[in-house]
């Protein structure tokens, strides 16, 4: 009887017949695709230990690609590939583009300290989730083992393990039901400090403090049996700081000599429903801990449905050590009274309101830092005062703007207008004072005053005649609500020296543009929803309405 002598599989007849398998199982219905792998591996590789990780906890090809490895693709083997062009990040960058391949199957040649590792990629997508991408690792039936009796394969294992539960100049952002690593985030953040927010002294000094304070209390929390967890609701208006302050507060915590990892909330929706989203939240940042939590616009975030779930996650039976929780809104009246009101849950509520005078000021100062030493423009300090007190009722947006769309106009050479000559006409009805100043005067103003004077008139007195169409007595339709007051550009004396500044002329011209722009809609129906990401807003939309000032200026 003849015996059939079995010849070993050269490489290439192993990865077609794994590659065999993988289109058999893909191509009816799917079950237990590990399993499946781990049986095709261990026919092919007889000799081999094959040990199955996810790469979503343990990152081979990141960590080689840190440099802790070296990782090359074998496209002479039977794959699955798809490589395509990936352009640059940003058109501005003028960086060319790259090709990626994207690897469904795939054998890499894995070195990691010496030892040599055949590694198997394989990635698919189950109904209803994400692609779920796995790694096969095999090393001979007798592998080596540190001194713990711990196996070469175990300690790579470990080391790249370790690796990936880091960030990485990075940001956990949480979306659709899924923490993933966000770069860009992270770039976007860089260069913020507590140096460029323009806060009140007192409310910036504590607001920092703050922050620091837990971070560096651990052990005085534990001393007072406290539990080592805090909450700060950011409310107020859009415009005014909010989001510029948890930038800074992100820069300077990644910046410690032990860095402080930032998570950053999107959003709840997911298949799964809502308290799935909560539950991975918190269940991540408790990994992650000690660590910042972000929620932008909480108020749209946590919905009636999910506010118990949400609130017994943050003071419930589980432990939230070294989680410091912050929520930003522009609406503190919408959340309900257990989160906004409740120490415990969120300790402290920090209001950023539209800046005072003093903080106008400051932020003008600001800018003319910025222009120190420029021959670009002239800005003496007397501008700072008078910009200042022009813009009452700017939030520090539109005081950005203002600044942004007034520097263009300059550098592209644009011309100051007509405002010139209504300025100059205004300032010679006006007269000069005797102290040296000019006061450029305001018809709007003027107008607008008069308007509220005889509205007041009338409130008094009730019985006054009415203007042709209205009605008097009872029975009479409710009276019409009156249209919006104009806002116009206070008047401010301008010392004579300065009348004829360039930058003071062009601020005025756009005081008075953006004034004209300004939304006059109540606080109680501004959108909160922006789902764009930390203070991320339109660039084209933002574009145009720079583009469209500019040219009012020509």
């Amino acid at each position: 009887m003849d015996t059939k002598i079995s010849r070993p599989l050269s490489a290439n007849d192993r990865t077609e017949s794994l590659l065999l398998g993988a289109r058999e199982h893909f191509g009816g219905p799917r079950t237990s695709t590990e399993l499946i792998f781990l049986e095709l591996l261990k026919e092919a590789y007889p000799e081999c230990k094959v040990v199955c990780t996810l790469a979503s906890k343990c990152d081979l090809l990141g960590y080689s690609a840190a440099g802790y490895a070296t990782a090359e693709i074998d496209l002479d083997q039977s794959i699955d590939i798809t490589r395509s062009y990936k352009e640059p990040g940003a058109r501005l960058k003028k960086e060319p583009g790259v090709l990626n391949n994207h690897v469904r199957f795939g054998k890499w040649k894995y070195i990691w300290q010496d030892f040599e590792f055949a590694v198997y990629e394989v990635e698919y997508t189950p109904d209803f989730r994400h692609p779920v991408r796995l790694f096969f690792l095999l090393e001979q039936s007798s592998p080596a083992a540190n001194e713990e009796g711990v196996s070469t394969i175990d300690q790579l294992l470990l080391a790249a393990g370790a690796w990936s539960s880091e960030l990485h100049e990075e940001i956990y952002v949480f979306d659709d039901a899924y923490w993933t690593k966000d770069r860009e985030l992270w770039e976007s953040v860089q260069g913020s400090s507590w140096d460029n927010v323009i806060l009140n002294p007192e409310m910036k000094n504590n607001l920092m403090t703050d922050v620091n304070s837990f971070f560096d209390n651990q052990k005085l929390y534990k001393k007072l049996a406290v539990p080592w967890k805090r909450g700060l609701i950011f409310h107020g208006i859009p415009g005014n700081g909010k989001t510029l302050s948890i930038k800074a507060i992100i820069n300077a915590l990644q910046a410690r000599e032990e860095p402080v990892p930032s998570l950053y909330v999107k959003s709840f929706d997911n298949c799964k429903g809502k308290k799935f989203s909560i539950r991975e939240i918190f269940k991540k940042a408790r990994i992650m801990a000690p660590c910042l939590l972000i929620f932008e616009d909480i108020d749209s975030l946590v919905e009636e449905k999910t506010r118990s779930y949400f609130l017994n996650e943050v003071d419930g039976l589980e432990s939230n050590e070294g989680i410091l929780m912050i929520g930003s809104t522009n609406h503190l009246n919408h959340l309900d009274p257990a989160i906004s009101k409740r120490p415990s849950r969120f300790d402290r509520k920090y209001h950023f309101k539209l800046p005072n005078e003093d903080e106008r000021a400051a932020y003008v100062r600001f800018w003319q830092s910025k222009l120190d030493g420029s021959d670009m423009v002239s800005f003496p300090d007397e501008v700072v005062d008078v910009v200042a007190k022009w813009t009452e009722g700017f939030s520090f947006a539109y005081l950005k703007e203002l600044f942004v769309i007034t520097l263009l106009t300059i550098a592209r050479g644009g011309e100051v207008g007509d405002d010139t000559a209504a300025e100059d006409n205004a300032q010679s009805e006006s007269g000069s004072s005797t102290d040296g100043t000019v006061v450029i005067s305001n018809e709007d103003a003027q107008e607008a005053a008069k308007a509220d004077k005889i509205d007041e008139t009338k409130q008094q007195n009730p019985s006054l005649p009415a203007k042709d169409g209205e009605k008097i007595g009872e029975g009479a339709p409710a009276t019409p609500t009156p249209p919006a007051k104009k806002r116009t550009v206070p008047v401010v004396p301008i010392p004579e020296h300065i009348q004829d500044n360039i930058i003071l002329k062009i601020i005025h011209r756009q005081t008075k543009s953006l004034l004209e722009e300004m939304d006059n809609t109540k606080e109680d129906d501004w959108p909160s929803d922006k789902r764009r990401g930390i203070g991320f807003a339109d660039p084209n939309m933002m574009l145009y309405e720079q583009m469209k000032r500019m040219a009012s200026c020509d």
